[in-house]
């Protein structure tokens, strides 16, 4: 699945420049099956290859600040609670550091079992988790304070989006992006329709949220508009008309 589009801001310009230096309406917005659907421009940058976006539940991975109990059944005396690193790794006895972080339970036992194959007749390494680092969820765009949230728990994006204190004036609120890492790390996108999950009865788009989620909220079509004629009269000596949403505004 592809990036969803915008509109570009030098389109953006073009359009209302040129109603506003003629003096006519702003222009109509485009329809959503042309918006988010038909060709648009993308410069100089390529479309981002999304994979599929997929509900499944991936195996656990290690992150920083993750409290592991590593045990050496063959050798008990090696045994250790340890902590992954900002840097990712881990360190146990008679071997150098391994990298824990982004691997998974069975990833790191063999990393471990491997490392202590020179050491041990039988070198086979049991891995737990003692305590996991906070879960953590980044949430931008159309909210009152966007940042870096910690969940409390199973929370969905609707929830996330109260976590940074609901949506402003001029949310999309039925496009809501949503991208988190996928299989073999390659990120996925899904739009969610938050409307739909406030008001009707299935909550079907309120996605449960996972580590490291990325909450996007987009402005409407609409406020962009407003922004760059605010940009244009700004620039300009002159005084305008302009129309949006069906009111005549003058500026100066």
């Amino acid at each position: 699945m592809t990036a969803v589009p915008s509109l570009s801001r030098r389109n953006l310009l073009a359009m209302v420049g040129l109603a506003v230096l003629g003096g006519c309406a702003a222009p109509s917005l485009p329809s959503r099956a042309s918006f988010y659907g038909g060709p648009h421009p993308t410069g100089d940058f390529a479309p981002i290859p999304y994979a599929t976006f997929s509900d499944d539940e991936p195996g656990y991975r290690f992150y920083f600040g993750d409290v592991l109990d590593i045990a050496v059944p063959s050798a008990p005396e090696l045994a250790r609670t340890v902590t992954v690193q900002p840097d990712g790794r881990i360190s146990m006895p008679l071997i150098p550091q391994v990298m824990a972080a982004d691997r998974s339970v069975p990833e790191l036992q063999a990393m471990l079992s491997q490392a202590y194959a020179t050491q041990l007749r039988h070198p086979d390494v049991e891995v737990s988790v003692k305590q996991a680092a906070p879960l953590q969820i980044f949430v931008a765009g159309q909210v009152k304070t966007p940042g870096v949230y910690t969940m409390p728990g199973d929370i969905n994006a609707l929830q996330g989006i109260v976590m940074a204190g609901d949506f402003i004036p001029g949310a999309r609120r039925n496009e809501v992006v949503i991208i988190r890492r996928g299989p073999g790390g390659r990120p996925m996108m899904r739009v969610v329709d938050l409307r739909r999950a406030i008001y009707g009865p299935a909550n079907n788009d309120a996605v449960p949220l996972r580590r490291f989620d990325i909450i996007y909220v987009p402005k409407t079509t609409l406020q962009a508009i407003g922004e760059v004629v605010t940009e244009i009269r700004n620039a300009l000596p002159i005084q305008f008309q302009y129309v949006i949403g069906g009111s005549y505004t003058t500026t100066n």
